[in-house]
């Protein structure tokens, strides 16, 4: 029974937090939301909203990392592995008809600079994400300083097309930036294989 309140708990943080942001939600809306009387709130989280917080979204930044990892090694081809994630963003947003996006990008626009282990891990976040999506691109033979501008490019794209999408309620814009990002990614491989093959060559 514990266990189930602090489940009950953690996950209306989160969707919360997603839906609301850090300032957005409070401890009230937290114990509503959860069904949880208050001192169990206390009980399993003594620090409060911060460390609920925290922990909630430690979780989320996890599983999003697995997720985007596995999608990587999932395909030998990085080009594929990134329209393949595109695709999957879609489905996320129509399974929760556009209500919820990236579920650090509320925290982040709410500034936490007030609780630095929190600023900390959502940086962290693109970090990890970034760094993902940039060792995929360079295992391909992509040279290190082109992978970071296109991970870059590819992590921004996603923040930016979760908002227009949740905004028009359609997937459409998706679709169409994840066909120019997988085009753009599969001539950075191929650049790369012919200059490995011109270097091999001398």
């Amino acid at each position: 029974m514990a266990n189930d309140t602090r489940t009950r708990i953690l996950e209306a943080t989160g969707l919360l937090l997603r839906r609301r942001g850090y300032h957005g939600t409070s401890l009230n809306d937290i114990l509503s939301a959860s069904g949880a009387p208050r001192g169990s709130l206390y009980f399993h989280f003594p620090g409060g909203k911060d460390q609920l917080v925290i922990e909630v979204t430690r979780d989320s930044v996890a599983g999003v990392t697995e997720r985007l990892g596995a999608a990587l090694a999932a395909e030998h081809d990085p080009a594929v592995a990134v329209h393949h994630i595109y695709q999957s963003v879609a489905r996320m947003l129509e399974e929760n008809e556009f209500s919820l996006g990236c579920p650090i990008a509320p925290v982040v626009l709410d500034a936490p600079n007030d609780v630095p282990e929190l600023a900390d891990l959502c940086r962290s976040a693109f970090e990890q994400w970034i760094g993902l999506l940039r060792e995929a691109f360079i295992r391909a033979g992509v040279p290190e300083r082109r992978a970071q501008a296109l991970a870059l490019l590819v992590e921004s794209s996603l923040e930016g097309l979760m908002v227009i999408a949740r905004a028009t309620r359609d997937r459409a814009p998706l679709k169409a930036v994840a066909d120019e990002v997988a085009a753009l990614i599969e001539a950075a491989v191929l650049a790369g294989e012919v200059r490995q093959r011109a270097d091999a060559a001398i």
